[in-house]
């Protein structure tokens, strides 16, 4: 009898107690909060780095697309997302599309396009509003940079460099660059 009574004691004890449940969630909530401020600069960096990468990508996409249709294809800023602003600020987006009339705008609806960056500045060399591949892989014009910056972290400043042969490299900001992005703000 003590036998049947000791497997039915341990049979009724399954599960965890409200209370043990309620500290269990106080202390992730504990540790939540000593995790969270410690990680905002972590997101902010990460944010940057995520727009240079998106950038390699689409200008890689936009040499692709010329090499591949046989069209020239421009990679340019856009607000709207449907047509090149001409500017020499890439933050408000930009976008991909053949532009075999030079005209300096799609000829189509665009192939690709990226909408804003929230807080982060991306600012282009002022010689050049946009670039153009054409069906060799090559990017007419002048070698053309990039700064990727936040105002607030300008020593964590990135860019993006295109050459006239449409090799695309990233890299940290040198202490010149970053400084003319941040102030660019």
């Amino acid at each position: 009898m003590a036998m049947r009574q000791a497997c039915s004691h341990r049979e009724r004890q399954r599960g965890v107690t409200l209370i043990e449940q309620i500290m269990v969630v106080a202390i992730l909530g504990v540790l939540a909060a000593i995790a969270v401020p410690s990680l905002a600069p972590l997101l902010q960096r990460n944010q940057v780095q995520v727009a240079q990468i998106e950038f390699i990508a689409a200008l890689q996409h936009t040499r692709g697309s010329a090499a591949l249709s046989g069209k020239p294809t421009l990679f340019c800023p856009s607000r709207d997302g449907v047509q090149c602003s001409g500017e020499t600020r890439w933050e408000s987006g930009w976008l991909i599309g053949h532009d075999p009339a030079r005209k300096g705008q799609p000829d189509a609806a665009p192939l690709r396009s990226q909408a804003a960056y929230a807080g982060i500045t991306i600012l282009g060399d002022s010689g050049r509003r946009l670039v153009r591949f054409q069906s060799d892989g090559s990017a007419s014009g002048m070698t053309n940079t990039w700064r990727f910056c936040r105002h607030d972290r300008p020593d964590e400043a990135l860019v993006v460099v295109i050459a006239n042969s449409g090799r695309v490299r990233g890299a940290k900001a040198s202490a010149e660059q970053a400084t003319s992005c941040a102030a660019a703000q």
